[in-house]
């Protein structure tokens, strides 16, 4: 193809840069080669070209059909990580820009090598391969600017030549083997790939990047099969980096694991049909290796082959996941809530990779949107989620069915892959309403609200269609992982059929939309009538005695003001029951605590937090976690395990009990414009320190108990007014610092 040199003003270029326009001009391009059949080695697309004069910038535009990793001139393009990225392919597919000014000469060699991915790789519940396409595919254009204000575009079309390259297979689940005797060579002319270019979007949340570096703690050998066993001292998703110099020809394997089994083995049961292996060829020369289109959730890697031995100098642990800002902290007298605390961040660190899943370590990895609508509002703390979340919501969106049935998984490769519809569940499908409002309530943000209203309308439609008499009763996961008792289906459905009804309203009268308003109301009241004819006995008790069904009536309101405190009552009751332990999964423990101290029993609350025997917060951290666990007794007294998640952070939605109770900072409205400092002192506690950075600044709320006098330390951001709490204390304050003693 005979390259073109354009001239025109670079105000125009500026213009043409950003427009829609952007990869118009390009071509999708595939492999000129035939592939084999089971594990496909990573093909690299190449193209040479020359600068013809001094340069004042370049700009790649570029996207892929599977996972892309650029290089010009042998140097890495951005430090982004699993790009495009992960969404709807059938709707949506990012593309990235990268300013690569800087790594262009007179003469020049761009390659881009294209991993299987979640495009076409094996994924998803039934391990299919090729759920989104069965063809590795390309579209790139480097945008050039002279000096002398002549401009030159270059874009894959078939002047690009292609060839195998060392990367023998690159698959999420069973990771990765790479041969560095091979460099392509080989290589063939491509082929043109018929895909649109209409679902091109661009990218508007934070890359996955390398983040945190982890050293051995300790190293110890296998003495029966000549393997080492490293234990980094940190569960977290990410890869194993092997410096190395070995015999030509040597194998390396590092294995994964998330915990040792009692007896101290090697324990990967739990990984269900994920090898979790990164295999490497050696050249015989001093090599730095890692992995490029896998990751891994891990604590433990299990080293063998290469006669390599290992110490902290060539072997290293790194961490991946999307690069949001830290926006909180919370730390307190209480070296166990500390230890809660970080756990919690790194089950959201390692499940936020760049979508929201529940492991990062088994044959899953999966957009749970049930996880995601419970730990929303303490994943706000912890970062700035705004717009990681958004852009997932977009893929909900655009995988829900007409019908308004919302996907259980975002993005649903399983229901892609077998052409089916999806059925709503609830507290998992109803993330299609809970996570816009959480999104408005911690940002202010109006335009996901907006953009995402149809769904949320949608997915209620869908509830009231499949409802009889405003009572729905669905299949579902139910209140998953409850230890102890059970809550029946149809009256955990009923709870959540009234709170997307709830925030569908809350929408509406945000955006204007008083109609809607007014229809969903009546619709509300006719819910929480049936769920009170169906579900509570004429003496105000729940026909469904468990915890979390009297969390979920009083949480969600459904419950008129004669009968809440005495459904409360009961729940304390229940508490005790259980020797003051808990009985809640995933849907009743976000709020059992937030219930028991509107009510009246923040003792209780501060009781259950503090308890460290099964069931309990603590439990796992005294068995030795680091991260938050998928069931409550994932480690055994006696030191048995089981084939679970160790890395999950559902239950970590306590953390936003910790920041807005404990700690006390709340908003009072949408996006901390005011602001709520309301401290709650107890459990033994003597200090708590704990910060929050809205869009106005950081909000600070440090208190300490000394003798009978409490002390408390504000800090409130320019643009905003607070209210401040302490004892029977109230103020209303501006911006500045502020200290109180009661």
């Amino acid at each position: 193809m005979k390259r073109k040199l354009l001239v025109f003003p670079l105000f125009m270029w500026a213009v043409m840069c950003h427009a829609q326009s952007i990869l118009d001009s390009a071509q999708w391009i595939t492999v000129g080669y035939t592939e084999g059949t089971q594990r496909r080695a990573c093909p690299v697309f190449q193209k040479s070209f020359n600068c013809v004069s001094k340069i004042r910038s370049a700009i790649l535009n570029i996207t892929a059909l599977g996972l892309y990793e650029a290089t010009i001139n042998g140097q890495r393009v951005g430090d982004a990580y699993f790009t495009p990225g992960f969404t709807s392919y059938d709707h949506r597919l990012q593309y990235q820009q990268y300013d690569v000014t800087k790594l262009l000469r007179s003469v020049n060699s761009i390659q881009v090598t294209v991993g299987e991915g979640w495009y076409r790789g094996p994924f998803g519940g039934s391990l299919d391969k090729n759920n989104y396409g069965s063809h590795a595919g390309l579209l790139s254009e480097l945008l050039i600017v002279y000096e002398d204000g002549k401009g030159e575009v270059i874009v894959s079309d078939t002047s690009w030549k292609c060839s195998p390259g060392p990367i023998l297979y690159s698959e999420l689940y069973d990771g990765e083997l790479l041969d560095t005797w091979i460099t392509p060579k080989n290589w063939v002319p491509v082929a043109d790939l018929f895909y649109s270019k209409s679902i091109l979007v661009p990218t508007e949340n934070e890359p996955v990047r390398k983040q945190e570096i982890f050293y051995p703690v300790k190293v110890f050998p296998v003495t029966n099969d000549s393997s080492t066993i490293v234990d980094f001292g940190q569960n977290f998703a990410g890869w194993v980096q092997v410096k190395v110099k070995g015999n030509a020809g040597d194998t390396i394997k590092v294995e994964h694991a998330e915990v040792l089994d009692k007896a101290g083995n090697f324990y990967t049961d739990n990984l269900r049909d994920a090898k979790a292996t990164d295999i490497y060829i050696l050249n015989g020369t001093t090599q730095t290796l890692e992995p490029h289109f896998t990751f891994h959730g891990f604590r433990y890697c299990r080293i063998s082959g290469g006669n390599l031995k290992v110490n902290a100098k060539n072997i290293t642990g790194i961490a991946l996941y999307s690069d949001m800002e830290k926006t909180g902290s919370f730390e307190c007298s209480d070296s166990m809530l500390n230890k809660l605390q970080h756990n919690i961040v790194w089950s959201q660190n390692s499940n936020f990779v760049d979508i929201p899943t529940d492991c990062p370590q088994r044959s899953e990895r999966l957009g749970w949107t049930g996880d995601a609508q419970v730990f929303i509002r303490t994943a706000a703390f912890n970062r700035n989620v705004k717009h990681f979340f958004s852009r997932w919501l977009k893929d909900l969106a655009a995988d829900q069915s007409k019908n308004g049935g919302v996907s259980r998984t975002v993005p649903d490769v399983d229901a892609h892959a077998q052409g089916g519809t999806n059925d709503g569940i609830a507290g998992w499908s109803d993330a299609a309403t809970i996570i816009p409002w959480k999104l408005f309530e911690v940002y202010n943000d109006t335009v996901t609200l907006r953009s995402q209203y149809p769904s949320m309308k949608s997915w209620v439609d869908y509830i009231r269609n499949h409802a009889t008499n405003y009572l729905w009763a669905a299949a579902g996961f139910g209140d998953w992982n409850a230890p102890r008792e059970s809550t029946e289906l149809p009256y955990i459905d009923q709870c959540y059929f009234a709170y997307s009804a709830q925030l569908l309203i809350n929408a509406a009268k945000v955006l204007g939309r008083d109609s809607d308003a007014r229809i969903y109301g009546d619709l509300l009241q006719n819910v929480k009538q049936a769920f009170l004819n169906e579900y509570m006995t004429p003496k105000s008790r729940s026909v469904t005695k468990s915890q979390t069904a009297y969390v979920l009536a009083l949480q969600f309101d459904m419950l008129p003001d004669s009968m809440r405190q005495g459904a409360a009552d009961r729940l304390a009751n229940l508490v005790r029951e259980f020797d003051n332990h808990l009985s809640t999964g995933f849907l009743g423990t976000p709020y059992l605590l937030d219930v028991l101290t509107r009510f009246g029993y923040e003792d209780l609350a501060f009781t259950l937090l503090k308890q460290d025997t099964y069931p309990s917060w603590l439990y796992p951290i005294k068995m030795g976690a680091t991260t938050m666990w998928e069931r409550w007794d994932g480690i055994g007294q006696d030191g048995s395990v089981q084939a679970t998640s160790y890395n999950h952070y559902a239950y970590g939605a306590v953390g936003d009990w910790l920041y807005r109770v404990v700690a006390g900072i709340d908003t009072d409205g949408p996006g901390y414009k005011k602001i709520i400092i309301h401290p709650h002192p107890g459990g033994g506690l003597t200090w708590v320190n704990a910060s929050y950075k809205c869009s106005y600044g950081k909000i600070v709320s440090n208190w300490k108990v000394t003798g009978d006098k409490t002390y408390l330390d504000v800090q409130i951001p320019p643009k905003t007014t607070a209210t401040i709490y302490l004892g029977e204390k109230i103020l209303h304050v501006g911006p500045g610092a502020y200290h109180l003693i009661n």
